[in-house]
């Protein structure tokens, strides 16, 4: 198949650049960026050297580059890929938007939260979490990759939202991110002597992930859900651990919880399920498409603790856009993902 990744010059695009290197069905033919249009890839990213000599093209010339791709993988911030989808919606090329222009059924819901009007309201998408959403990936035209927090988040909660195990408007998420996911320019807030030796929370009752959570939590639970939501920033360059509370149903036991995860996951090979009373680490999935799920009941509180572990710029952004890409295409999923994690 022949690919496309637009904006390759975030380090999500550039994740997205060293793992199609190794799909064996992926050829990557165009790669944009506007504010280093001309430049060679590898001249920007030393550790693609040798592996890909393709100059970066403008954006002006999408519709030539839409002609000639298959599939179009998207790495702009929110407000762009919808302009591009716009253009490119009479083509048979396929889209995979790693930001959050299609992630939301309700655009108005975007436009709140990201102060900006959705300008392709009524493009044919379909939310991008693998594993939750694999039926209507398969045949998706555009398809809206899961944010990074959301992620982790989700994919923690789904068991047991799903199977009504507990209250979904108690729902806590603490979340703790590496400063990638931050992007690659620079900030005040990111820079080293700022960044190091700290932990501090950002953005609270504010995120714009919030409402993709509870967008998925409110499907899958079938009732309106509104969460508390949390992230914080650590010293750290990948990595997130998401740590997820709720108030069990009544009459819910620990071995409905172990039930309900083997249910929904058992099969999975990019979940990991470590079970109950188990403490996942971002160093044991850095790198790597898996996501590293426990649990924990607290008895005294009747509450349940979910943790979930994932590298944000893998399973949360560029592998899991591969993941779709290969679910879309008929391919083995698992193809050009199925790579050990990093260690130390």
């Amino acid at each position: 198949m022949k690919v496309s990744v637009i904006g390759a010059t975030g380090y999500a695009g550039a994740e997205l650049l060293r793992i199609l290197y190794q799909h064996p069905q992926a050829e990557v033919v165009h790669i944009t960026s506007e504010s280093h249009t001309g430049e060679k890839i590898a001249e920007l990213y030393p550790h693609l050297r040798g592996l890909y000599d393709l100059k970066l093209e403008s954006l002006k010339n999408i519709e030539e580059i839409g002609k000639d791709s298959d599939f179009l993988f998207i790495g702009l911030p929110h407000g762009h890929a919808m302009a591009v989808g716009k253009k490119l919606e009479k083509l048979p090329v396929r889209i995979i938007d790693l930001g959050a222009d299609y992630r939301f059924d309700d655009t108005d819901v975007y436009e709140k939260w990201y102060h900006v009007a959705h300008t392709h309201k009524d493009a044919p998408r379909v939310y991008g979490l693998a594993e939750l959403n694999r039926a209507k990936i398969r045949n998706a035209k555009i398809i809206g990759n899961a944010g990074c927090f959301t992620t982790a988040s989700i994919l923690a909660l789904a068991p047991l939202a799903k199977e009504h195990l507990i209250d979904v408007n108690t729902i806590i998420v603490d979340a703790k991110s590496g400063v990638s996911g931050a992007g690659r320019k620079p900030k005040q807030d990111n820079h080293f002597p700022e960044l190091y030796d700290n932990f501090k929370a950002y953005n609270v009752a504010h995120h714009r992930h919030t409402p993709e959570i509870e967008q998925a939590i409110t499907k899958l639970s079938g009732e309106k859900t509104i969460i508390n939501f949390t992230p914080h920033l650590v010293p750290m360059s990948r990595g997130i651990l998401s740590t997820c509370y709720a108030n069990l149903a009544n009459g819910v036991t620990p071995e409905q919880i172990d039930a309900a995860f083997e249910k929904l996951y058992g099969k999975e090979f990019f979940i990991q399920l470590l079970g109950r009373n188990a403490y996942p680490e971002t160093k044991y999935v850095r790198g790597s498409n898996f996501c590293d799920l426990a649990w924990h009941v607290d008895e005294r509180t009747h509450r349940v603790i979910v943790l979930s572990a994932i590298d944000n710029l893998v399973k949360g952004a560029a592998g899991q856009a591969v993941q779709n890409f290969n679910i879309a295409c008929g391919f083995e999923e698992k193809t050009g993902l199925d790579f050990a994690p990093v260690y130390p």
